[in-house]
């Protein structure tokens, strides 16, 4: 089965400026990418080649098998939904008209969207004008529409923006639920608590470059960063911590029965073995490198002008 998504030495230019530069990547069916990196790193820009808004100015894209901008576009657009970062909407209609006017649109009955208005939770709000609604209510609906039609592939721009907690919880249950349908998904956001455990992979992105593409554990070990360690015990002793240090553990913190350290991940066995041999010990937690601190590693390498292959 060929990708979903195929881009291959793919860039882009806007006059003398460079927007992406020789990227390529690919994704799977009921693959979730997490697209990462800062304002002006070339995200929207990818979005918008892979929905054929835009043309590559070098290199091939592929999507579901097909150019995004030949001749069978307008089908092919039908199978993907798209949320963008700023959504906006007529504000003298309500929800649901709005939401009607998209499935007509998308050639899906117009019974769908009253469907889709209830799972993003609009369907109370759904016949009150837009003029009304707060921000969060807008993103619910900019979510719906892209929703509509079962897409093969979803691109979401900062999907969560305005959301409250729970909504947030949602939206990350609607992307689990696709993904388990074989929907996939490319996922853009700068709100990376609670991203992690929703993707399959992460690409990273630096002044249109492509730093960075793998799964979190390969990002992790290709980044090396010490990760935490937490111990609680009885008046863990000087002899223990200086054995740790020994074997490569930092202690970031102690006091009121814990111990804090930080080590690196080819000594965290042996920290490990050290600790469970205490008595006192009554409990340990281990803390890998967070998504937000791969991200400002590889960001820093991108920024230096290197690349890493996780």
């Amino acid at each position: 089965m060929s990708p979903v998504v195929q881009m291959e030495q793919v860039g882009r230019r806007f006059g003398a400026v460079q927007a992406l530069k020789g990227l390529s990547l690919g994704l799977e069916q009921g693959e979730v990418l997490g697209l990462l990196g800062h304002n002006g790193a070339g995200k929207s820009t990818l979005m918008k080649l892979v929905l054929g808004i835009l043309a590559p100015s070098s290199g091939r894209v592929a999507v579901l098998g097909q150019d995004p901008r030949g001749r069978h576009a307008r089908n092919l657009r039908l199978k993907l939904g798209y949320l963008p970062e700023n959504v906006s909407f007529y504000d003298n209609l309500s929800g649901r008209e709005v939401l009607h006017y998209f499935s007509r649109l998308k050639r899906v009955p117009v019974a769908e969207a009253d469907r889709v208005l209830e799972r993003v939770g609009l369907a109370q709000a759904s016949r009150r004008r837009i003029r009304t609604y707060s921000k969060g209510m807008r993103q619910r609906l900019g979510l719906a529409q892209a929703l509509l039609g079962a897409p093969q592939l979803l691109l979401l721009d900062e999907p969560t923006v305005g959301l409250d907690p729970m909504a947030v919880r949602d939206v990350y249950g609607m992307i689990d639920e696709l993904r388990a349908a074989g929907t996939s998904v490319i996922l853009s956001s700068h709100v990376l608590p609670g991203v992690e455990r929703h993707i399959d992979r992460v690409a990273i992105l630096c002044e249109g470059r492509l730093l960075a593409l793998g799964s979190i554990d390969a990002l992790r070990e290709a980044a090396g960063l010490p990760l935490r360690i937490q111990a609680r015990g009885d008046q863990l002793s000087d002899a223990l911590r200086q054995r740790l240090a020994e074997q490569g553990a930092q202690v970031v913190g102690n006091g009121d029965g814990r111990l804090h350290l930080s080590t690196r991940p080819d000594a965290k066995l042996a920290v490990l073995r050290t600790l469970l041999e205490d008595e006192r010990l009554r409990d340990v937690s281990l803390e890998p490198p967070s998504l937000d601190a791969l991200y400002a590693h590889f960001d820093a390498v991108g920024r230096a002008g290197d690349r890493v292959d996780a």
